[in-house]
């Protein structure tokens, strides 16, 4: 099945300055792209063809120069924006004639493309799979068989001002407002009163200009966070089951406490999206924000707190700490040509997924590969990601076809108009069942 519409979710990006960041989430993967894209598969037995996103050559690029020193074996990356991936992978597979030997899927796009893949069951030993986070192997599994093998994954961490945090003024104006010390905060209730105690006017003109954090409209996946930190086991809805859950009690806490942080909020969140909180954080208007890990390496040399970054673990909430699983995975085509070949790659790249580590992102999948790196300098953000992406409640998106459907045409809009004031969020809720029930028939 074709989905709709294609948005792009920014697990990665680009150094860029501030003035360049508003555009980050929509155009780092065309920004990425080289020319053409239009490369196929080899008939040259030594040669395979992996077709990423634009902005994913850079992970792959170590391994596929490794790949070929130890075995012989070229691998051409061919990189696209990520709908025109997308568009090229629905049309090849769709066709049964694919011209690339190995292909980098999104995360949401496993269970639509699962028929036109080949399972990867016989890779996914017990050991394989200790290694990585439970999310992920779940994620891989669709209709009972194994379709992708995670290259590089993400989650969203907290990012802190240190510099406001570590000030002592602020230290003992927080005690003595609030009746314990200031830190990063780890649960709602301590982040809605660390995002209300920094929500002032600096400069003394009158007008806030220092936000305690931001609520982004636009997009849906911090929002599914909460969810999870609510304690809701089916986001959304139950895949197995087909039984749409988003208007229960877990749903309805964690859009209250989502909106409850509007006043603590620049305005305008109805149209905030990732690239317009990361511009907020940048410019020094936020003292705190919850995005995706791979940021902390990538802050823009003209950001004014560029050198006062702190990162902790995702928030949580009654049920715990939770991010959404943000991975790729790489996938062989049913007819693909090689496929022992293409396989034979995906092993090779689960096993010096290390490496993956030193790119300009610094995006990996295992969980060794988090822990090797994590007590170096500039690696600050993995013991954040370690314990977001290990927290039980760090549960995927649901694997049906019609999800990015239901992203675009209903839960982007439902908490668009939910950052609205004098918003029902229980009616809300309801009314976006009513839609994704009928999505679903």
């Amino acid at each position: 099945m074709k989905l709709r519409t294609r948005t792009r979710s920014p697990r990665r990006g680009a150094r860029v300055g501030i003035a360049a960041a508003t555009a980050l989430a929509t155009v780092a993967a065309l920004a990425a792209c080289g020319v053409g894209g239009t490369g196929g598969a080899s008939a040259d037995a030594d040669t395979l063809t992996v077709v990423v996103e634009g902005g994913g050559k850079a992970e792959l690029q170590p391994i596929a120069d490794l790949y070929k020193e130890e075995t012989g074996t070229a691998v051409t990356l061919v990189e696209l924006p990520y709908a025109g991936l997308y568009d090229r992978i629905s049309a090849e597979l769709g066709s049964g004639s694919p011209t690339f030997d190995v292909a980098a899927l999104d995360a949401i796009w496993l269970s639509a493309f699962a028929d036109g893949v080949a399972p990867l069951d016989d890779l996914y030993t017990d050991e394989v799979k200790e290694d990585l986070f439970g999310g992920l192997v779940a994620e891989a599994q669709v209709n009972g068989a194994y379709v992708g093998m995670p290259v590089w994954t993400n989650s969203e961490i907290l990012f802190y001002r240190t510099d406001l945090f570590e000030d002592p003024a602020n230290q003992a104006d927080f005690e003595a407002k609030y009746g314990y010390p200031l830190a990063p905060p780890t649960d709602w209730e301590q982040y809605r009163d660390v995002a209300e105690f920094f929500t002032r006017d600096t400069d003394g003109d009158g007008q806030v200009d220092l936000y305690g954090t931001d609520v982004k409209g636009a997009v849906e996946t911090e929002w599914l966070a909460t969810v999870s930190q609510a304690g809701e086991e089916h986001m959304v809805l139950d895949a197995e089951s087909g039984e749409v859950t988003i208007a229960d009690e877990d749903h309805k806490a964690a859009l209250d406490f989502y909106t409850s942080l509007l006043p603590f909020a620049p305005t305008g969140a109805a149209q905030l999206d990732w690239a317009g909180a990361q511009n907020l954080f940048y410019q020094g208007n936020l003292a705190m924000m919850r995005f995706w890990g791979h940021a902390y390496r990538g802050t823009p040399d003209d950001s004014v707190v560029k050198d006062s970054i702190g990162v902790a673990p995702m928030i949580a909430g009654p049920g715990g700490v939770a991010g959404v699983p943000g991975a790729w995975y790489l996938s062989v085509p049913r007819a693909g040509a090689k496929q022992e070949q293409a396989k034979d790659f995906v092993q090779f790249a689960y096993e010096h997924n290390d490496l993956s580590a030193d790119t300009s992102l610094g995006l990996v999948a295992r969980k060794s590969a988090f822990e090797a790196k994590s007590a170096e300098a500039g690696y600050e953000n993995y013991p954040a990601l370690l314990d977001t992406l290990n927290a039980p409640q760090t549960l995927p998106r649901p694997a049906t076809p019609e999800w990015q459907e239901i992203v675009d045409s209903v839960l982007t809009p439902m908490l668009q108009k939910a950052v609205e004031p004098g918003a029902d969020n229980a009616a809300l809720l309801e009314d976006a069942k009513s839609q994704i029930e009928a999505i679903l028939e």
